[in-house]
């Protein structure tokens, strides 16, 4: 069969608000000025992983709930405006939504509006197959839709990736993602022994890499049973924005992992693109690109 899909993304799919505060924690007050504006933008966690996968040229295929709403057709509007396929399956209950709090030292603090997902949303099984049926890897986002769908995932012999964020290594609801995938990113950020995590991901799972993102300090690789630290990448301008970078890491690792790169130079690719994304404020959308990826590479 045809696998005219490189990466389909599953869930992540939304809208965030952006507010730059003064400080974070942000003291109390009765009312602050935001003289950068408020502003709210389409991407979440699914829409950056596809922009970025788009960005490196890979074929890209985004699938999720959407609200028949303003912050829907902005989702849909940034997947047609960089030629990225989606299937928007109709959520009644609205598009996701999200506040995004960023301090000036790019910090975030973020607020998920829970309301807009219901404990039954799926997505449909017959078109989650399909698409599957016509892809070379799969890459689910931590939503409890997309929770229903790896069994069906691993019946159709695609590989899975997954992203659990800053999963503290102890909450049951991530234990799916983490021991159905093949590969697994999460954030070091709530992980008092990062190693130790890693290392009970592969051995209860199928996992046959782990990678951790440690922010500035770079981010740590399991593969082969062997734990290698992986230094960070300076960032090409002055760091002000956190949010994304997580996502365009886990983009830049796929992009090598499904070019045949060994894990290193993969997560290597990851810390590039990484730092690339703390350059761009929230309110923008601009992954690193192929060639860009592949300059700063060979640069001395």
């Amino acid at each position: 069969m045809s696998r005219d899909t490189d990466v389909l993304v599953l869930g992540g799919a939304g809208v965030d608000t952006i507010v730059y505060v003064p400080e974070l924690p942000l003291p109390y007050a009765d009312s602050y000025l935001i003289d950068s504006g408020i502003r709210t933008r389409a991407g979440q966690t699914g829409d950056f992983v596809a922009v970025g996968l788009s960005a490196l040229g890979l074929r890209t295929h985004h699938l999720d709930l959407l609200g028949d709403d303003p912050e829907g057709d902005l989702v849909r509007a940034l997947h047609r405006d960089r030629g990225i396929e989606l299937t928007a399956v109709s959520q009644p209950a609205g598009t996701k939504r999200a506040v995004n709090l960023v301090g000036p030292d790019g910090r975030r603090l973020s607020l998920y509006d829970t309301s807009r997902a219901h404990p039954d949303d799926r997505l449909p099984e017959a078109t989650v197959r399909a698409l599957a049926a016509t892809s070379r890897h799969a890459h689910v986002s931590i939503t409890q839709p997309c929770a229903h769908t790896l069994p069906v995932l691993r019946e159709t012999g695609v590989t899975i990736s997954t992203d659990l964020h800053n999963w503290d290594g102890e909450n049951d609801y991530h234990e799916p993602f983490a021991h159905t995938a093949d590969l697994v990113f999460l954030s070091a950020t709530a992980l008092p022994d990062p190693e130790r995590t890693m290392r009970r991901i592969v051995e209860h799972g199928r996992a046959q890499t782990v990678v951790a993102t440690a922010g500035a300090e770079g981010a740590y690789l399991l593969t082969d049973d062997t734990l290698t630290h992986i230094p960070p990448a300076t960032p090409p301008a002055p760091v002000i924005d956190t949010n994304g970078a997580g996502d365009a890491f886990a983009a830049a690792y796929l992009y090598g992992h499904l070019n045949g790169e060994p894990p290193y130079r993969c997560a290597a690719y990851g810390t590039l693109a990484g730092a690339h994304a703390c350059t761009i404020p929230s309110t923008e959308t601009a992954a690193m690109t192929r060639t860009e990826l592949l300059a700063r590479t060979e640069a001395p």
